[in-house]
């Protein structure tokens, strides 16, 4: 017979994978939202954030459990009144009985967090941090984003298009900075907002450097000083969500140590900012 495996129980398998002590220092709204810790946790929708589209899948779901990577109350919210969005979600999700869990820069950086998934659903190999953590908090092995190499030299053209086919589709697509016939054999990734960690790829010496978010000065001037390596920009959450079907697997390994049972589903709703692109010209 399965063990009962409570709230507190997921909880607590998830801060040692990803301690919140490791978080960015600014990074205050992370952790249990909502939810009672003794309750039983018999499904779960893993979602990069919790909207009002992720929040009505949980419930229609009967998800006890809706886990999340960005933070869903950011320092400011002083009401959840159903006027409001934020008041909306959260008093459907209580309603629902949803528990609301959020893991940020703390599931960044760890073994098994964002950019690691990021870097495996790539097939890199030979994988390390790009920049080695030094919080004391962190697991071992933890680092801003991942360098690896891989399976065998492409053009920078085919490598994005590699990338675009393990990534979800987004109306952006996959944008790249660089010379499409250039052989490349080496990677680095960042998931998330990356472009503050452009010249660690540089220093890293590697061959082109997939992130998201790249602003237009920063990749500029970037650019400007070397030809290498050539840059990638995905969407911000498509390159997030990469996570989250390992992170279904760990929260199933870590109920099944518990000797108990849990279901995991990954939620495959685009709330990628935007819906189209026009007018793009190679």
């Amino acid at each position: 017979m399965s063990e009962t495996l409570r709230l507190s129980d997921v909880v607590a398998d998830l801060e040692l994978r990803y301690p919140p002590a490791a978080a960015a220092a600014w990074d205050t709204a992370i952790g249990l939202v909502t939810g009672d810790p003794g309750r039983p946790v018999r499904r779960v929708l893993v979602a990069v954030e919790c909207t009002e589209a992720t929040a009505a899948e949980a419930v229609e779901l009967d998800a006890d459990l809706l886990l999340v990577h960005h933070p869903f109350l950011w320092g400011g919210v002083t009401s959840i009144a159903e006027t409001t969005t934020k008041g909306r979600v959260l008093t459907g999700l209580v309603r629902g009985g949803v528990a609301l869990y959020c893991a940020h820069t703390n599931a960044d950086d760890p073994p098994g967090g964002v950019s690691d998934s990021l870097a495996r659903t790539l097939g890199l190999l030979d994988v390390e941090p790009l920049v080695p953590s030094t919080s004391p908090a962190a697991p071992p092995g933890s680092g801003t984003g991942r360098i690896g190499s891989l399976p065998r030299p492409v053009t920078l053209a085919a490598f994005a298009e590699e990338v675009a086919a393990a990534l979800p589709a987004t109306a952006q697509g996959i944008r790249v900075s660089g010379e499409l016939d250039a052989e490349i054999a080496t990677v680095a990734v960042c998931g998330g907002s990356g472009d503050s960690y452009l010249d660690d790829a540089r220093l890293a010496g590697v061959d082109a450097y997939l992130t998201a978010d790249l602003r237009h000065h920063p990749a500029t001037d970037f650019r400007a000083v070397a030809s290498r390596p050539f840059l990638l920009d995905a969407a911000h959450w498509a390159s997030e969500w990469t996570w989250l079907p390992f992170l279904a697997e760990q929260l199933v390994a870590d109920a099944g140590a518990r000797g108990a049972t849990v279901e995991v589903h990954v939620s495959d709703l685009r709330t990628d900012a935007w819906s189209a692109t026009f007018g793009a010209r190679a």
